[in-house]
């Protein structure tokens, strides 16, 4: 190879990387509005060149060194943008055990776009690497290097780079518009190890334990009440559209019985600890009674233990439990994530006849009548059930926005100019929700009018990227950083229904999820120490927290936020309160489960289940 040539060689990774990286720029600018500040791209640009030399060093041919760099970089750079579009934050290390859910979430060209981008990925990596030069080694070293050190020394990595570029824990995006793709990437890696939480020791454990239920305001007995059926009806994305007030529908989206059934109740409200997805998350506050603080799925590693939850407390007292969802049994690790949480039986996509589909999601009709249908046919029919049902219908469903079946026609209009198609869509998506689901209590409560009736919404609906549609209708802004107080309880808050058998609807004011199950052990007249116990504080009333952020909506129209930079003595109390309860949750659902409270027969069951689970686990890993 002559001297010119080896020179061109030498500057072609400066070359494919300049231009891979203004073109994955473009994208995030264009399509997303994702916009790096400068700072970012002078700190960013040099360490993605670094890495890209060192692939280069690596690789057998030109041609595979272009394809996995590039590909590289549409992953961080296109991939991170995707999801600050929908979801407000980048991605983190986290997301890795969540890859199996996205595959099975998405349909046609997009699971065959991501699932391809993996598998080139991981081809590339495979087939591509030189070890004939001492250069490939050299980088080799290097890049093993740099892993060994993200995960040894993770603490003195974190503190400089956050001294250097700054980091705010509940504001992500700004972090990754600071820093760019790949030192985020590289940052946040570094924090992920720094940050893994480790089981608290037996003295850590209690004395949160005694802390929290010190200050319980769940201690009260109350009189113990023959059992009757309870049903939790998890609501898909269901919320009030009324709410957008910058548009104007042709008449209301939520039907009138709907709204007389809601008031009813003084207009409760829960709030979800996730927005637009992570299902997941809204099921294990309301079945654990412990909040959900982190960007991730706690049903996917986070949730190792077998626990006393809200199924496991209720066969104690002689209930059957079941829960019920038509989707994919393994998705956000369903399976086994309901398992440990105690529910006997688990009815999924397969146990389901299809017959009355929405594009991909079975109607909350059909769902319903099935539920009841199955539960007749139960072994013990006459015994009591906890029934948790799971509807699919009103998932966002990409391109087809929120897709409705030929027999649910489009009945909602926007009066005027409506830029966001998720707008329309939704809000029939609503309107049918919400028909269905007044169908079946008024079945319900005909048919079993003892029943205790719980009914919530997950998640508010994504409207487009960056809050389009709510920014559209002025209800948010487009961005976290830029939300007042209020706008973070819009951001949270779904319709709760709760219907106390014969007693009629029950009033519960805006209620964090977290201390659901706890209101349906009181309502129920269980009054014994559990795992619910722990959240009844009243330094805990209102509280809401989510990723690097908590909020205190402790009365109407007063809304307190404490971030890192504001320490009031109501912001101090609430987050040591979330200390104390976090480190509870981690010793139960993840340590030795020291805090428990004093041994139940609820307490003895979720010990054995995870006895049995660990027995299995060891089992796999031998197979």
């Amino acid at each position: 190879m002559s001297k010119r040539s080896r020179i061109l060689t030498l500057i072609l990774p400066a070359i494919s990387t300049g231009v891979a990286y203004y073109l994955a720029y473009l994208v995030s600018k264009s399509f997303f509005s994702v916009s790096l500040y400068s700072q970012a791209m002078n700190r960013d640009f040099p360490l993605l060149l670094a890495i890209s030399y060192l692939l280069f060093f690596l690789s057998r041919r030109i041609w595979t060194f272009i394809a996995l760099q590039w590909l590289i970089i549409g992953i961080l750079y296109i991939g991170n943008a995707v999801k600050l579009s929908f979801f407000g934050g980048p991605m983190v290390p986290d997301d890795v055990y969540a890859l199996r859910s996205l595959l099975l979430i998405l349909n046609g060209w997009q699971r065959l776009l991501v699932g391809g981008a993996l598998a080139g990925l991981a081809g590339l990596l495979l087939f591509n690497f030189h070890f004939r030069r001492y250069r490939a080694w050299l980088s080799l070293g290097l890049f093993l290097a740099l892993g060994l050190i993200l995960i040894h020394y993770p603490k003195p990595i974190v503190a400089a780079l956050d001294k250097r570029v700054g980091n705010s824990v509940w504001d992500q995006r700004s972090n990754y518009l600071r820093r760019g793709a790949t030192l985020y990437s590289l940052h946040e890696t570094a924090r992920f190890f720094r940050d893994s939480e480790s089981p608290p020791d037996r003295h850590k454990a209690l004395s949160a334990a005694s802390s929290l239920l010190a200050g319980s305001s769940s201690n009260v007995s109350t009189a113990a009440q023959n059992p009757r059926n309870v049903y939790v009806i998890l609501l898909e994305s269901f919320w009030d559209p009324l709410l957008l007030k910058g548009i104007r529908f042709n008449q209301d989206p939520l039907p009138l019985a709907f709204r007389e059934l809601w008031q009813a109740t003084g207009h409760s409200t829960i709030m979800s600890p996730v927005f637009g997805g992570y299902t997941a998350n809204a099921e294990f506050e309301s079945l654990c009674g412990f909040p959900v603080v982190h960007d991730d799925v706690k049903f996917e590693r986070r949730l190792i233990n077998a626990a006393p939850c809200l199924p496991t407390i209720l066969e104690e007292h002689d209930y059957d439990s079941v829960v019920s969802h038509p989707n994919i049994p393994a998705f956000w690790n369903r399976t086994n994530a309901y398992r440990r949480l105690g529910f006997k039986t688990y009815w999924s996509k397969n146990d389901f006849n299809l017959d009355d589909m929405n594009r991909g999601f079975l109607a909350d009709s059909s769902l319903y009548r099935q539920v009841m249908e199955k539960s007749a046919q139960r072994k013990e029919p006459t015994k009591a059930v906890f029934n948790y049902i799971i509807t699919y219908f009103g998932h966002w469903d990409g391109s087809n926005l929120y897709p409705r079946s030929e027999s649910r026609p489009q009945v909602i209009h926007c009066v005027g100019e409506c830029t966001t198609p998720e707008l329309e869509s939704y809000a029939n998506a609503a309107h049918y929700k919400a028909k269905e689901l007044m169908a079946f209590l008024d079945d319900l409560r005909r048919s079993d009018p003892d029943a205790l009736i719980v009914a919530f919404g997950d998640h508010l609906p994504f409207l487009g990227g960056n809050f389009q549609g709510y920014v559209e209708a002025g209800t948010l802004a487009a961005t976290r950083d830029q939300f007042t107080p209020e706008m973070f309880l819009t951001y949270v808050s779904t319709p709760l229904i709760i219907i106390d058998g014969k007693r009629g609807p029950v009033s519960a004011g805006s209620l964090p999820l977290y201390q659901l199950p706890g209101r349906i052990l009181e309502l129920l007249g269980i009054s014994e120490p559990t795992i619910m116990s722990y959240a009844g504080s009243e330094t805990g009333a209102g509280v809401r927290p989510l990723w690097g952020v908590h909020f205190i909506n402790s009365a109407p129209d007063k809304i307190e936020m404490c971030k890192e930079t504001k320490e009031s003595p109501t912001c101090s109390a609430s987050t040591a309160w979330l200390d104390q309860i976090l480190t509870v949750g981690i010793d139960i659902f993840q340590g030795k489960q020291y805090s428990l409270p004093v041994p139940t027969k609820s307490s003895q069951l979720a010990a054995a289940r995870t006895a049995v689970a660990a027995k299995e686990t060891a089992e796999s890993l031998v197979r």
